[in-house]
C-alpha cells in the first residue's frame, strides 16, 4: 500500500464511520453518560466493562485491556488482517480503494499462476512435436539454451491454457487480469496462440510476463503480455535474470531490443546481455542497470527505427549517469542475424569499436546534412553545438576541438556558439531525481527507521534487534519490507551486497533503500547511534502506552471501574517514570 493512500483512506474511514454504529451491529451498547457500555465480545463477562466513546471514536475493555478505533475493532472481532479490515469497512461506506493497496498475498497468488502458465508452455514445446521447436532449431538455438530461458510454446488452440488453468482453479478475472485470455462477447480464449513463449523472469525469479513470437506470417510480430500488478515493462530487463553476475563480473552490460537478441548471444558465449522488453529505455530501466555497472553497450538493430532507439537510450543512460556506446551492426539487421553469421570474435570487434555518447550524437546528427554544402555545414553546427551543451563541460571542451578539426570551423566560433547560447535557462534533464523525491520518501519513513537500516548495512551486529522491540522498530511499509528482506539475505559479509536486496524488493522499497544507502553515518559513531536509535524505538512505544492508558482512563466510570482506574494508574506512573529517565 502505497504510504500516503494508507493515511488518506484511514482518515477517510475514521471521519465516516461512526464507530458507535459499526460496534452496536454485533454487540448490544447501552448509553451511559457520555459513552456506550456493553459486553465484551473479546472475553467472557457477565457486568458490562466495555465502553465506546463516541467522542473519542475508541473502545476500550477494562476486563481484558482490549482497546483501540474502528480498524482495530473490525480486525480483532472479524480476525482479519489491516487491509481486510479498510476494505470491509472502505465497501460498507462507499469509500474508493483505487490505487490503495499493493496486496502481497495477491501479488504472490499472480505469480503462481504465471508460473503455471510457463510450466504449461514448457511442457508444450517439449511433449510432442511443434511447429515452436522446430522454429527455435532452425534458428540455431539448442535445447540447453531453450532451457535455460524457460522458453516454450503456445499450441494454436482457442482455449488449451485456459482450459488448463481452469481445471487448475485459477479464477477467470485472475487470467484477464495477466493477459492470458482475452474475452469477447462472453466468450474467453487464449491471448497467446501459435506462439513461441519467452517467459519474463524477473532478478528475484518470479515470472512477471511473457512474450510471444509470432511462428511464420501475421501480427503482431511479437505480443507481450499486458501490464499487472507484478508486470511494468518500465521496470524490468529480459534476461537479466541470468545475466546479473555476468554483467557485474564484466562491468558491462550489452542492451539489445529482442528476445532472441539475448538468446542468441547468449548462447554464443556474450553472457552479459539483457533487453528492453520492446520499448525505449526508460530511466527506472536505467537505474536497474546501474545496481551492476554503469558501462552499457547499446547494441540495437541497424534500420532507422533502431538506430533512433538508440539517440533515446543513450540520451537515458548519460542522464542517470551511465558511461554509454553504440554499436553498429554492419553486416545483418540486428545482433542476432549477425554473431550467428559471423561468430562472437567478431562481435567483440564491434563491441571494441562501440562509439562513446559525444561521437554518435554528433555522428547521428552529421548522417542528416551535405558537409560538402556551406549552408548546410553551418545548420549542422547549430544542431552540434546543442548536443555538446547536454554535455558536461569537460566533454563539450573535448568535442568542441574534434568538431573543429572536422568542419574546418575554428575552435573560437564554435566556442563562442556554444558559450552564448549556454545559459541559465538550459533546464535540468528529464528523469534526474529531485530533493522532492527524496523528501517523499523522508516523510514516509521515519528518521529512526531510516538510520537502524543504515547501521545493519555497515555491520552485521545492528542486524538482529533487541527481543523486546524486534517486532516494533518497523512500522512503515518500505521499512518492515527492507528490514524482512535483509534479515532473509543477510550473509554477514561486509560491506553488504545491496544489489541482492534490491533483487527482492519492490520499486518503492528500492528508492526508499537508495536514499537510506546514501546517509552517512559519522565513523566512530556508529554504536552511539544505534543506542540512541533502541532508546528512541523505546520511548516511542512508552508513549504509546501512555497515550492509550491515558485514553482508557478518561472513559472509566469511578463507581464500576474502581480497581481497573488503580491498576492503570499504577501502570502510567510506571511509564513516565520509564519515560522521564
Amino acid at each position: 500500500m502505497s504510504t500516503k493512500n494508507q493515511v488518506n483512506i484511514v482518515d477517510e474511514i475514521k471521519s465516516r464511520c461512526n464507530i458507535v454504529d459499526v460496534i452496536g451491529r454485533v454487540v448490544p451498547l447501552k448509553k451511559s453518560g457520555s459513552n456506550f457500555k456493553g459486553v465484551c465480545p473479546f472475553h467472557n463477562e457477565k457486568t458490562p466493562s466495555f465502553v465506546v466513546s463516541e467522542t473519542k471514536q475508541i473502545f476500550t475493555c477494562f476486563g481484558c485491556g482490549a482497546t483501540g478505533d474502528v480498524i482495530a475493532f473490525v480486525k480483532r472481532y472479524y480476525n482479519l488482517e489491516f487491509r481486510g479490515a479498510v476494505e470491509m469497512l472502505a465497501r460498507e461506506y462507499g469509500i474508493s480503494l483505487d490505487g490503495a493497496f499493493r496486496s502481497n498475498r495477491n501479488k504472490d497468488e499472480l505469480y503462481e499462476i504465471n508460473r503455471q502458465a510457463a510450466r504449461f508452455f514448457y511442457k508444450a514445446m517439449r511433449e510432442k512435436s511443434n511447429k515452436g521447436y522446430t522454429y527455435m532449431k532452425n534458428r540455431g538455438i539448442s535445447e540447453e539454451t531453450m532451457n535455460k530461458f524457460g522458453i516454450g510454446y503456445a499450441d494454436d488452440g482457442w482455449t488449451s491454457l485456459y482450459d488448463f488453468l481452469g481445471a487448475a482453479g485459477v479464477a477467470e478475472k485472475k487470467m484477464l487480469e495477466l493477459g492470458l485470455i482475452s474475452k469477447s462477447k462472453d466468450r474467453c480464449f487464449d491471448k497467446f496462440r501459435d506462439r513461441v513463449i519467452f517467459p519474463i523472469i524477473n532478478t528475484a525469479g518470479k515470472v512477471i510476463g511473457f512474450g510471444g513470437r509470432i511462428i511464420g506470417d501475421g501480427e503482431p510480430k511479437y505480443l507481450n503480455s499486458q501490464e499487472s500488478g507484478i508486470f511494468q515493462k518500465k521496470n524490468n530487463l529480459y534476461g537479466l535474470n541470468l545475466a546479473r553476475k555476468d554483467v557485474s563480473r564484466e562491468d558491462s552490460i550489452v542492451l539489445v531490443e529482442g528476445y532472441m537478441d539475448v538468446v542468441s548471444l547468449y548462447q554464443a558465449g556474450v553472457r552479459n546481455v539483457s533487453a528492453s522488453l520492446g520499448t525505449a529505455l526508460t530511466e527506472n530501466q536505467a537505474r536497474l542497470i546501474k545496481r551492476y555497472t554503469r558501462n552499457v553497450v547499446l547494441s540495437y538493430d541497424s534500420d532507422q527505427a533502431g538506430q533512433n532507439a538508440a539517440m533515446r537510450g543513450i540520451d537515458i543512460l548519460y542522464r542517470e549517469g551511465l558511461r554509454a556506446r553504440v554499436l553498429r551492426v554492419f553486416d545483418g539487421k540486428d545482433p542476432d542475424e549477425f554473431i550467428r553469421k559471423n561468430g562472437r570474435g567478431a562481435f567483440y570487434d564491434l563491441m571494441d569499436n562501440a562509439l562513446p555518447y559525444g561521437d554518435f550524437k554528433l555522428e547521428f546528427a552529421k548522417a542528416g546534412y551535405d558537409l560538402d554544402d556551406e549552408q548546410q555545414k553551418l545548420d549542422f553546427l547549430r544542431d552540434a553545438v546543442g548536443i555538446l551543451q547536454s554535455m558536461k563541460p569537460v566533454e563539450a571542451d573535448f568535442y568542441i576541438k574534434k568538431l573543429s578539426a572536422d568542419t574546418g570551423i575554428s575552435e573560437g566560433a564554435i566556442r563562442f556558439e556554444y558559450s552564448g547560447n549556454n545559459s541559465q535557462e538550459k533546464k535540468m534533464p528529464a528523469g534526474i531525481e529531485t530533493s522532492t523525491d527524496l523528501k517523499d520518501y523522508e516523510e514516509q519513513m521515519p528518521l529512526v527507521e531510516q538510520d537502524m537500516i543504515k547501521l545493519m548495512l555497515l555491520d552485521e551486529k545492528f542486524v538482529h534487534l533487541p527481543d523486546d522491540i524486534s517486532d516494533k522498530a518497523f512500522r512503515s511499509t518500505a521499512g518492515i519490507n527492507i528490514h524482512r528482506n535483509l534479515l532473509a539475505a543477510d550473509d554477514g559479509q561486509r560491506p553488504f551486497d545491496i544489489n541482492r536486496l534490491k533483487d527482492l524488493l519492490d520499486e518503492d522499497a528500492v528508492q526508499a533503500l537508495d536514499m537510506i544507502n546514501s546517509k552517512i553515518i559519522p565513523q566512530g559513531r556508529e554504536d552511539s547511534i544505534y543506542n540512541d536509535c533502541i532508546d528512541r524505538i523505546r520511548l516511542n512505544e512508552l508513549k504509546k502506552q501512555e497515550n492509550e492508558i491515558i485514553t482508557r482512563l478518561s472513559m472509566a466510570d469511578e463507581d464500576e471501574n474502581g480497581e481497573e482506574i488503580v491498576k492503570l494508574t499504577k501502570q502510567l506512573m510506571d511509564i513516565q517514570k520509564k519515560i522521564k529517565k
